[in-house]
């Protein structure tokens, strides 16, 4: 039996051609980047190019990359770095009810320290109102976090008119993008993007890793104390084949992002189709229109979430019911309870698939084929 992986939203393999680099260079360049001599020279020029790499791919300026150890360490850099470097300037943060637990558990956190922090709701196309942001916003609110695109239904949220809206206000703009880098086109500068964050091991570089974008206007509370790597804000020895590594699979994935679009949007139309084609009841959760080509969540009636992720994963397919950080917990989706209500069904009867190097057109569509089997199984 093939085993299909259908959860490259959850972490995606390794680029061969990435681990290639990185092991040459893990032979080659041991040296300390912050060491002046020849060893350490050496390797801060390959930490070098890969910062500049990273930042142009985000029409960004190299000095406003941070290296980090993936999204989540970037999310709390950001935030709460940029929260208590500003509270001087009021207190409240808006932020939506659908983000990754790497922003909610954060605001959370900061709602303990005495900050105010406002969830949008999200409509049941998936997206938050830019009308609400407007209308939450005070002289007190000195940040708004809404993520690119959502990490459970990929969709794409209106990031570039959130921003305009911040133009004459006090509030950064921070954006999570750990979905959406690689897959969309990204302008920091013509954006308005205050902070933005990223990581390596959802386009097939290596885990570990990933960078903060900080605007150099912005204020930033470092919250680690070392040395003085990373502008003092992310002290400690460079993670020097993390970033190569990174910097290796975010070029492939650059090079090769439209026709990676248009294959993966071609894997979701035969996947659905597939589905349709076997008659079962389901329904996508959210626009598929505004989505990322990679991601579709779908809702089973008549079943249970957990039933049918051992079921999928009997037949050799895996997929998740949700983030990759609560999808061992049998607590309903956060996301689709924000897009759905607390009494809807489909927060315990959906299942994420996402699509990536690891699938070919015959595997998508057989997977299609052997869900539609388990599902008509448990329903009739």
């Amino acid at each position: 039996m093939e085993l299909i992986y259908l959860d490259h939203a959850a972490t995606t393999p390794v680029h061969p051609k990435v681990l290639e680099q990185m092991y040459e260079l893990e032979k080659e360049v041991f040296g300390n980047p912050s060491s002046i001599h020849a060893f350490g020279r050496k390797a801060k020029y390959y930490l070098d190019e890969s910062r500049r790499y990273l930042a142009d791919s985000i029409c960004a300026n190299d000095k406003e990359i941070i290296f980090t150890s993936g999204g989540t360490e970037a999310n709390n850099l950001a935030v709460i770095g940029t929260a208590l470097e500003n509270e001087y300037n009021g207190n409240h943060i808006i932020t939506t009810a659908q983000e990754h637990h790497a922003i909610i558990h954060i605001m959370q956190y900061l709602q303990k320290l005495g900050f105010h922090v406002t969830y949008l709701p999200v409509n049941e196309r998936g997206q938050v109102s830019v009308a609400d942001v407007e209308r939450s916003l005070t002289d007190q609110t000195i940040l708004v976090s809404v993520m690119t695109a959502n990490n459970e239904t990929g969709i794409i949220q209106p990031i570039d008119e959130i921003a305009a809206l911040l133009k004459e206000h006090q509030a950064y703009f921070h954006t999570d993008a750990v979905q959406a880098y690689s897959m969309l086109d990204i302008d920091v500068k013509k954006s308005g993007i205050d902070l933005l964050t990223t990581s390596g091991h959802k386009l097939n570089g290596p885990k570990g890793i990933g960078f903060l974008y900080v605007a150099d206007h912005v204020p930033l509370k470092q919250l680690q104390y070392g040395g003085l790597q990373e502008k003092t804000k992310r002290p400690g020895t460079e993670n020097l084949i993390g970033a190569v590594g990174y910097y290796t699979a975010a070029k492939l994935a650059m090079e090769n992002k439209q026709n990676n679009f248009d294959k993966y949007r071609s894997y979701k139309r035969i996947f659905l189709d597939t589905l349709r084609e076997a008659e079962i009841e389901f329904e996508v959760n959210g626009d598929t229109d505004i989505a990322l080509p990679t991601i579709v969540n779908v809702s089973f009636p008549g079943t249970k979430v957990d039933v049918l992720l051992t079921n999928f994963d009997l037949e050799g397919i895996a997929a998740s019911s949700g983030s990759a950080c609560t999808a061992g917990s049998l607590e309903p989706s956060h996301v689709l309870k924000a897009m759905f209500g607390s009494r809807s069904d489909r927060m315990y009867n959906s299942v994420r698939f996402s699509f990536g190097s690891a699938n070919t057109m015959e595997n998508v569509k057989e997977a299609a084929i052997n869900i539609a089997k388990v599902v008509r199984r448990l329903t009739e």
